[in-house]
């Protein structure tokens, strides 16, 4: 049976010490993972925390981390998904990267989060532009899909995973507010619907701006085909290391015909 292992590491920012990545991936090689998630906010300080640190430090935080991953990515022959915070013309992007030994891809963040105490939308410069489909590419022989946390909520994602016929779904988050159940049940919803296995990895650490506090409270989790939790982390610092198998995708498609009858009716 063909099987892909996976993990995800739950983590505060780094800032500039990534020495701990190294521990955990040994680990993660013993167990045979190839393919490894970071949460948001990880590689990099959260969105709020930036406007008080110079530009130049966060761009070299951004570079220091990526050598770093593209050196273990090496040595360790593993592919990382890891969210980024780049600057183009002296303004950040929120981007996402896939880290291999001797290449590296973005993609960036097409919908941001626009709420008021939240609004990276205004604070980053991802256009609001018609939307495109999320990033795809083959690890094994299984086809990944990422996109942004907030990103989950929307359709034309989901329809595009149909479409490429993804297997696996990653998902790096940055949830807070006590908000537990509804992205379990979000999370739990669109791998059944679609028939993927989701892979979430959610960071911890907490940050308050005197009105409101943010708690990063983990939850990091697989999730397969049918909807169910395979293995959830709780609200301290570890890692998640699971495999994923492409029969279970296949044989939950042939059950439930959900894509058959898009097809059949010329919507997919």
């Amino acid at each position: 049976m063909k099987s892909l292992t996976v993990g995800a590491l739950q983590l505060p920012t780094l800032g500039m010490n990534a020495t701990r990545l190294e521990f955990y991936l040994k680990n993660a090689k013993e167990r045979g993972a190839r393919l490894i998630l970071l949460g948001e906010y990880v590689l990099n300080h959260f969105f709020l925390e930036l406007r008080s640190m110079p530009r130049s430090m966060v761009k070299e935080q951004s570079r220091k981390h990526l050598e770093l991953l593209k050196k273990l990515a090496d040595e360790y022959d593993v592919v990382f998904v890891a969210p980024l915070i780049r600057v183009r013309k002296k303004r950040y992007v929120k981007s996402i990267a896939r880290v291999c030994a001797k290449k590296v891809r973005y993609y960036d963040q097409q919908i941001l989060i626009p709420y008021p105490h939240w609004n990276e939308e205004a604070f980053f410069a991802n256009p609001v532009a018609p939307l495109e489909d999320p990033f795809v590419f083959k690890v094994d022989g299984f086809k990944v899909a990422v996109m942004g946390g907030y990103e989950l909520h929307f359709d034309p994602f989901w329809q595009a995973v149909d479409r490429h016929k993804v297997d696996l779904v990653l998902l790096p988050t940055a949830s807070t507010f006590g908000s537990h159940n509804r992205w379990r049940e979000l999370i739990k919803s669109r791998a059944f619907i679609h028939g993927v296995y989701i892979l979430r990895a959610n960071r911890l650490g907490e940050y308050s701006d005197g009105e409101n506090q943010w708690r990063f409270y983990g939850d990091s989790m697989l999730v397969d085909p049918d909807g169910n939790v395979e293995m959830m982390l709780e609200d301290r610092e570890s890692m998640l290391v699971e495999p994923v198998e492409k029969e279970r995708v296949k044989t939950h498609r042939k059950e439930w015909l959900f894509q058959t009858a898009l097809k059949r009716r010329g919507a997919l």
